[in-house]
This record gives structure tokens, C-alpha cells and sequence, in this order.
């Protein structure tokens, strides 16, 4: 019996992957002609055209989507046979990092993090995905597209690994001479101002409104926005507030904005923020490094 070429299940995972010949061809280190004719060979090897052409772009046939889960496992398991079980090359290592997470641990660690990576690893890249609101989170890991999950909210089965990255809590932000700060800030002065929701699913509510219930308060959430950044700008010219992970309060005197933070009145349960990744990548050695250099990363002030 003759042996498929596992040269094209490679190929195959990475036109899978990229969604794009270019793409795919340039993390094979080859022309996007000589792609293209590998891309043929698939073709007729699985009858099927697995990417067909969408406006400017191409899109998966189902059966190269039902084939892609299986094709990313069996690249990955191949790739383990032929590398140590505990060593990697970190000087020689040449590979992307996917992770999906907020713009807030960006700030706060994404160059810091850069830096310890490039100091042992300079050839590999970081690249950051933003969060979704779709609730993907266990597929993107499942299928490789995303190699670590950051979060603090995170719903995911039960094989999913997981390790807690650094606990912090929330404490209120608003403009240097908002009235807040003219008297004694209670759960009644808290709620009486509007305030900011930061949810990438656009939600309003959360902790803070069971705990103000217990007060009998009710605080009114005028604006919703999906990141921290794009709602610290709205604090300086309004009365609004902005609950916010004390963390960052650093890395928000450093942008010389006019604001000022306060403890919410309010008893708030410590946020715990922790990395998630799919046991396929679980004895990877430079999967494996990459986590802890994060976890080293996140012990360090921001």
C-alpha cells in the first residue's frame, strides 16, 4: 500500500489555517505559485476543492471544514514524534503564538511580554486575537486556531487546562473633579451617577448590581462598551464612572488623563484572571514555555 504524501497534509493544514494561499505559502517558506500547485494536488487527492474563491477571498468547503479538527490533530502529533519530549531550541524556535484576550492585559503585559519572549526566542511572534462575544472560546482551542484563552471569565469544558495568572479587584475611576468625591462615596453616591459597563457581550449588569441590591440602590449603566480603553476616554469631559481592575491604575497614570480612582463601596469578590489551553498542547515543549513565560510574566509589577 502506498503512502500518502504527508507533505500536503501539512500544506493542508496551514491552507486550512490561513484561509489563503499567500498566507499558507509564506508560513511554508514557498511561493504562492508553487502553493497553488500543492493546493491542486489536494484537490485531486480528496476530490473535493477545500477553498473556493468569496468576493476577494476564500472561504472552506464543508468538507474541508468537517476535515479540519482532524488534519490540525494529526500535523501536531506528527510534528511531537519527531521532537524532544522535554527539550526545544528556544534560539531556532520559528512559530506564531495565538492569544485571545482583552485590550486591557495587552496594555498592562503585551510588551513586557514581547520582550521576555524575544530574550529567549527571538525568532517566534506574539499575536494577540481579540476577544469574542460569541462564546467560541472552547473551539478556537480545540481546532489550534488559539493557543491560550486570558481571561477572567471563561466557560469551558471540563478538559480544558487551565492556571491561574494573578487575582486583582475592581475599584471605581472618574474624572479628577467629579462630585463623587465631595462627600463620603456610599452605595447610594456610587449609584447615583451613570456609569460605564465594559462587556464584549454587551451586557449591563453584573457583581456589582447583586451587591448594590443588597442595599436597596440601583445604579443606572448609560454607556457599553466592548474594551477599557475606549471607555477611559469617555470619563474626563462627564460625570460618568467607570468600574475598572485595580491593576491598571498604573498603566492609566502613565496616559496623564485627569482622573482619579476610589474604592467602590461595595463588598466585590477578587478577580481571578488565569490562562486556558487544550491538553493537545499540553506536553508541547514550546507551548510549554510559552506558559511559563507568561505565568513569570504576570508576577512582575506592570
Amino acid at each position: 500500500m502506498q503512502l500518502p504524501d504527508m507533505n500536503l497534509l501539512v500544506a493542508l493544514d496551514a491552507l486550512l489555517d490561513e484561509g489563503s494561499v499567500v498566507g499558507a505559502a509564506q508560513r511554508m517558506n514557498l511561493s504562492p505559485a508553487a502553493m497553488s500547485r500543492t493546493l491542486g494536488r489536494i484537490r485531486e487527492a480528496l476530490g473535493d476543492p477545500i477553498l473556493v474563491r468569496a468576493g476577494r477571498g476564500l472561504v472552506p468547503t464543508p468538507r474541508a471544514l468537517a476535515l479540519r479538527e482532524q488534519v490540525g490533530q494529526l500535523v501536531e502529533q506528527a510534528g511531537q514524534v519527531f521532537r524532544s519530549a522535554e527539550d526545544v531550541d528556544l534560539l531556532h524556535l520559528d512559530r506564531a503564538f495565538n492569544i485571545r484576550t482583552n485590550d486591557l492585559f495587552i496594555a498592562l503585559y503585551g510588551a513586557q511580554l514581547l520582550r521576555m519572549m524575544h530574550e529567549q526566542a527571538p525568532r517566534t511572534v506574539l499575536r494577540f486575537v481579540p476577544e469574542s462575544g460569541g462564546g467560541d472560546d472552547d473551539i478556537v482551542l480545540r481546532d489550534g486556531r488559539t493557543d491560550l484563552i486570558i481571561s477572567s471569565s471563561i466557560d469551558l469544558p471540563p478538559e480544558i487546562k487551565v492556571q491561574t495568572l494573578f487575582h486583582t479587584y475592581y475599584v471605581g475611576l472618574a474624572r479628577r473633579d467629579h462630585p463623587i468625591f465631595e462627600a463620603e462615596i456610599t452605595p447610594a453616591r456610587f449609584a447615583e451617577y451613570p456609569q460605564i459597563s465594559v462587556s464584549r457581550r454587551g451586557r449591563a449588569n453584573g457583581p456589582i448590581d447583586a451587591e448594590l441590591a443588597n442595599f436597596k440602590v440601583e445604579r443606572r449603566v448609560a454607556l457599553i462598551t466592548p474594551s477599557f480603553h475606549s471607555a477611559l476616554f469617555s470619563l474626563p469631559d462627564s460625570d460618568l464612572i467607570l468600574p475598572m481592575p485595580a491593576n491598571i491604575l498604573n498603566s492609566v497614570a502613565r496616559l496623564g488623563l485627569p482622573l482619579r480612582s476610589f474604592e467602590i463601596p461595595v463588598p466585590l469578590e477578587r478577580v481571578n484572571v488565569m490562562q486556558a489551553w487544550h491538553p493537545r498542547f499540553h506536553n508541547d515543549p514550546a507551548h510549554r514555555w510559552l506558559r511559563q513565560t507568561l505565568k513569570a510574566c504576570c508576577q512582575v509589577d506592570p
